[in-house]
């Protein structure tokens, strides 16, 4: 992408987010949330969706953060752990669609967080595509299209 490009689709990503739309569809973690977001993607990230990881069977909860630096022109995934214990498998993934630009990705056996994972800011006309898993459980979304 030129930087002109780049540019003119930051621009278009930072008016959607000013204006409330499909970019901060959701808002940030809130009491429906069972875990609050921990600041693992660094300064200047604020959550744009939360997408919870749980079932009825699950003894331990998770959340997958979204997050946007809109100096960075940088997204952000984390998985984070609703109470940080024992070590257990955790996965965070972060993409694009309908084409890939190149999975982001961290997994391993982890007490309170998976990730940090960074991408750029889609390109004109792709959309955002998050997964999150802790132990057997898994939950993903989509959205945050420009």
């Amino acid at each position: 992408m030129t930087t002109t490009r780049r540019k003119a689709a930051t621009a278009s990503v930072l008016a959607v987010l000013a204006l409330g739309g499909t970019l901060a569809a959701t808002s940030p973690a809130s009491a429906a949330t069972p875990t609050h977001y921990n600041g693992a993607c660094g300064a200047g990230y604020d959550v744009i969706r939360a997408t919870p990881i749980r079932s009825s069977q699950s003894t331990i909860p998770a959340t997958t953060f979204v997050t946007y630096n809109s100096t960075a022109g940088k997204v952000c995934a984390v998985t984070v752990r609703t109470t940080p214990g024992t070590r257990v498998f955790m996965e965070v993934t972060l993409d694009t669609w309908p084409y890939s630009s190149g999975e982001a990705k961290e997994s391993g056996s982890f007490t309170s967080y998976a990730g940090p994972v960074y991408k750029d800011v889609p390109d004109d006309g792709q959309c955002l595509t998050w997964s999150g898993s802790i132990d057997i459980y898994y939950n993903s979304d989509n959205g945050n299209c420009t």
